[in-house]
């Protein structure tokens, strides 16, 4: 990370990461009709117990990736805590991801891994 982007993560299951791979690791696919919101988080911790202990339960497997995004682009994002204080999400609206994906910098990374 330096002073114009920020580190975000996000927890993916074996899908979304499918998903990835045939986007290149370069941009998040569309939600489906089902998921208004696109959910990065602050923080690795936060995403390595989503993937670890909700995506392996519900899909097998649970997936940690990391990417790097404008960080003035991010400012119309409020921060939201869902939870306690290190519980940190990004609400990035479905309609919105198309110029989200726009403003991701280099490839979006996979860094842990659970099964």
């Amino acid at each position: 990370m330096n002073d114009r982007t920020t580190t975000l993560w996000r927890p993916v299951g074996p899908a979304e990461l499918d998903l990835l791979r045939a986007r290149d690791w370069r941009s998040w696919p569309p939600r489906l009709p089902e998921q208004p919101i696109f959910y990065p988080v602050l923080n690795e911790d936060y995403a390595i117990r989503i993937a670890r202990d909700w995506n392996v339960k519900h899909d097998g497997a649970g997936y940690v990736t990391r990417f790097e995004v404008e960080t003035d682009f991010l400012a119309r994002y409020p921060v939201r805590q869902a939870g306690g204080r290190t519980i940190l999400e990004l609400w990035v609206p479905a309609e919105e991801l198309d110029e989200f994906n726009t403003h991701i910098t280099g490839p979006i990374e996979l860094v842990h891994e659970f099964h």
